[in-house]
């Protein structure tokens, strides 16, 4: 086994330390929302015609209750199940804005929370169009809410309301797609020119939510993009694609900027931003020790790296999914999202979440 560095072997001991303890403080937040992309998704994209980024078929959802098929894209729960349940009163991530539309009990249904995200979309209004036709885009998620605020506000008027909207949570999971998309298409744009644009985006996304009253923000940073079976596939010699890590990690250092900046000019506005691109990139390099014994395939899908396309029922399936890092093409397993989730919530240092981990963010109260 190759030697660990400081960061991993950090890593590591925070999840020992999760996994042995029966003692975890956990908080109880008033509400989550829930925006982003595929990472967080818990069946939005079931609701839009002619979608591509689903995930409503098996073998996804086979490790779920009942084996259920839910529009996540994982064998079972994602990591926003799991910060769900880790948050308070929770069995799993709200549900999809769009299934809660379909209730006549709409408005006592959002009380909780609201999950937005959706498969396929970023930071920038036409991410995901191209490949996958129909995705929620962030401006659309956030117009969403801003409809959940009004209902929130109407049944506890204005100062009830505010409050709770205030001391919700919010998690952010989006940016992969975005870079994704200019691997695929190849826009004419240069790296800076995008990271610019995605960085003013993302900052206006946030002044908007802002705007409408959140204020506790738990942003998931970009993983190691290059490095998942999709991009192996295409990659000569099944490398990981450096230039997509690059991305993903002058990101991670743009969005911590923003963040800092953004808090210091808007009163009360409390962030947590997670590295999930140095913590992905620790199991990769150290599978063993992270547990794993398959960090390049995964576990579903077709091609090489079983990269190809999205988990179907005609996928080659491996046995012993607790032991693969990704999934499908792009997206973790379950037992790889639980890492992560709890590196989130619990961590200890400020390597893998900064300045806070998501359990005290969660426990401010405004």
């Amino acid at each position: 086994m190759a030697k660990l560095g400081n960061s991993v072997m950090i890593f590591l001991l925070h999840i020992v330390v999760i996994w042995s303890s029966n003692k975890l403080v956990m908080a109880d937040v008033s509400a989550i929302f829930i925006f982003g992309d595929s990472t967080v998704d818990v069946g939005t994209n079931n609701y839009l015609n002619g979608s591509l980024a689903t995930a409503n078929n098996p073998y996804y959802g086979i490790d779920y209750p009942n084996h259920a098929a839910t529009g996540r894209f994982s064998n079972g729960y994602n990591p926003a199940d799991i910060i769900a349940m880790h948050l308070g009163n929770y069995t799993e991530s709200p549900p999809a804005f769009y299934a809660l539309v379909q209730k006549t009990s709409f408005k006592s249904s959002i009380l909780r929370g609201v999950n937005f995200a959706s498969g396929g979309s970023g930071i920038l209004d036409d991410t995901g169009n191209p490949g996958f036709h129909n995705v929620v885009s962030l401006t659309r998620q956030i117009e969403q809410f801003q409809t959940v605020c009004g209902n929130i506000t109407e049944i506890f008027g204005d100062v009830k309301g505010s409050k709770l909207i205030a001391n919700a949570f919010y998690l952010i999971s989006v940016g992969s797609n975005d870079f994704f998309d200019q691997f695929r298409y190849n826009y004419n744009i240069s790296a800076p020119e995008l990271i610019t644009d995605l960085t003013d985006t993302f900052a206006n996304h946030l002044q908007n939510l802002y705007n409408l009253g959140a204020r506790k923000f738990g942003i998931v940073s970009i993983p190691t993009i290059g490095c998942c079976p999709a991009i192996r596939s295409v990659t000569p010699g099944g490398a990981c694609n450096e230039t997509l890590n690059g991305y993903a990690q002058i990101f991670y250092n743009t969005t911590l900027s923003l963040l800092q900046d953004f808090s210091s000019t808007n009163p009360g506005m409390n962030f947590s931003l997670g590295n999930s691109f140095l913590m992905t990139k620790g199991v990769i390099d150290n599978a063993v020790a992270s547990g794993f014994e398959e960090v390049e395939a995964a576990c579903c899908g077709t091609g090489p790296f079983k990269g190809s396309e999205k988990c179907s029922p005609k996928s080659d399936l491996c046995k012993k999914r607790d032991k693969y890092l990704f999934w499908d093409y792009f997206h973790p397993t379950q037992k790889a999202a639980e890492m992560a989730a709890l590196s989130l919530l619990y961590a200890t240092g400020q390597e893998f979440v900064t300045p806070i981990n998501f359990t005290t963010l969660a426990t401010i109260q405004h």
